[in-house]
């Protein structure tokens, strides 16, 4: 079987259109779509279902893109590791993480990257969840995660301890004292990042514990959407410490203390424990270590609380 009649169909896939398929694969959509068609045959079976208004697959299409995607990431590895045989400097490094934990990588890229000048540097944007599935199917080298997977094929490094803060904004009531009860957050209302995250339900929990009622009575999608809709005082919020960190320092945003919610958040960058790593990873996960703390076995260990 030939590799590009799978990456034509990935493509598709991916697109959920033939023709922006073709513009994509620089191809016109006749071609893209007998590709798919030869695919179909050598395979002896159907992959898209074309009764559909929009494009779906079948599960036989499923379980292909699967394995497309597989030869894909075997490809690239296999690139990979013929750029580092020639220059050992060269190659690619391939980390996921979501929106707030990338931002404790710009110091430790922008270092690589001094070390390292030859080396394509790609952080992808993923959902913390499917961080760990990501990397044990080869898709990612690297992930970052603020919480222990909890899968022994997985080996994790604590980069950074970060901490949730109360923010407000300057004009809000506790802007200028340094610590509040948690039984005066009754009558807030909190704005809420809408996706799911481990540390929700320490706050949660705290919450009940004190029987407080927690108002979370809007949701945006980002961080900065949160951020800027404290800043006019439209609610409060929690976040993490390092995404606020420069609206704290301007006066832009105020950070206050829970005396009784008290959240470490310790940033991991993790691997697969038996799959060996390209030398840009070793490198980025050296770098890592010589920094502070060491890897530690993701097991059967208590996990970090879950935000």
């Amino acid at each position: 079987m030939e590799l590009f009649p799978l990456r034509v169909f990935l493509t598709v896939a991916s697109e959920k259109s033939f023709s922006r398929a073709a513009e994509k694969l620089l191809r016109t959509q006749p071609a893209v779509s007998l590709a798919v068609q030869r695919l179909e045959h050598e395979l002896g079976d159907t992959l898209i279902d074309r009764s559909a208004k929009q494009l779906l697959l079948t599960d036989a299409g499923s379980i292909v893109v699967d394995y497309a995607r597989r030869f894909e990431n075997l490809e690239a590895d296999l690139e990979n590791a013929l750029a580092e045989l020639r220059d050992n400097s060269s190659g690619r490094l391939v980390i996921g993480a979501n929106e707030s934990t990338t931002l404790y990588l710009l110091g430790q890229i922008e270092q690589y990257r001094r070390l390292y000048r030859k080396v394509k540097v790609q952080v992808r944007r993923c959902l913390s969840s499917r961080i760990p599935a990501q990397l044990i199917d080869g898709d990612l080298e690297l992930g970052l995660l603020s919480y222990d997977p909890g899968d022994d094929r997985l080996v994790s490094t604590v980069i950074y301890t970060d901490h949730l803060a109360f923010i407000v904004s300057p004009e809000h009531r506790f802007a200028r004292r340094d610590s509040v009860s948690i039984t005066d957050l009754g009558m807030e209302t909190f704005i809420a990042h809408n996706v799911i995250s481990p540390y929700r339900e320490v706050v949660l929990r705290e919450f009940q514990r004190y029987k407080v009622q927690l108002n979370m009575d809007v949701e945006m999608p980002t961080v900065e959407t949160i951020r800027r809709l404290v800043q006019r005082n439209q609610g409060v919020a929690f976040l993490p410490r390092l995404c606020v960190e420069q609206e704290v320092e301007q006066g832009i945003l105020c950070e206050v203390g829970v005396r009784e919610l008290k959240v470490e958040r310790k940033i991991r960058l993790v691997h697969p424990a038996r799959r060996a790593l390209s030398h840009a990873a070793k490198a980025f996960l050296e770098l890592m270590k010589a920094r502070g703390e060491q890897p530690t076995p993701v097991g059967p260990t208590p996990t970090d609380p879950p935000w």
